[in-house]
């Protein structure tokens, strides 16, 4: 990652307003500003939460994808969805689930948001995805959803949030 991951104390929101915090593969914490990340292979990443997998939950734990190689988490049916909509898209070259904190102001307090997933596109840009049903949006979450899209068109990467999936493209990408 280089010189663009310091530590927290010295790195104050960049000119965009914005820090993401990373977790590399040590499973230690770095802060990026958002201006540097662009260049990040964040499609490696570590999730920057644990995902707790335990019966009865209702946590979930995650998918063998064939596009990276490895695991990726989910934590719902409907992100799973996602996950194996995103593993069977040809534009996809890779994936990481919880990938960053992205770190901001709202004038009021200090916020903290994670999107669901990272996926880094055949072109090399990147997309951010947020996974939430419509019917399950509350205003702090819309607000964040917002501050991210804002975030990602500052350092160029595509930004979604996407809810249930299409019925027939969930069942094509079915594999149970």
């Amino acid at each position: 990652m280089g010189d663009a991951v310091v530590a927290l104390d010295r790195v104050p929101a960049d000119d965009f307003g914005f820090t993401l915090s990373l977790r590399d593969a040590a499973g230690g914490d770095r802060f990026v500003r958002l201006r540097q990340c662009g260049h990040l292979t964040l499609e490696q990443a570590a999730p920057v939460r644990t995902f707790r997998w335990s019966r009865g939950l209702g946590h979930f734990p995650g998918w063998w994808s064939v596009t990276t190689g490895h695991h990726v988490g989910y934590e719902s049916w409907l992100e799973r969805d996602h996950v194996r909509a995103l593993d069977f898209d040809r534009d996809v070259v890779g994936i990481a689930s919880q990938p960053f904190w992205l770190h901001w102001s709202d004038g009021r307090r200090k916020r903290r948001h994670t999107p669901d997933y990272f996926a880094r596109l055949t072109d090399g840009s990147g997309a951010v995805i947020d996974v939430r049903a419509d019917d399950a949006i509350e205003p702090k979450d819309a607000e964040a959803f917002a501050v991210t899209a804002q975030a990602c068109e500052q350092v160029g990467w595509r930004y979604r949030r996407v809810g249930v999936l299409d019925p027939v493209l969930a069942e094509n990408v079915r594999t149970e």
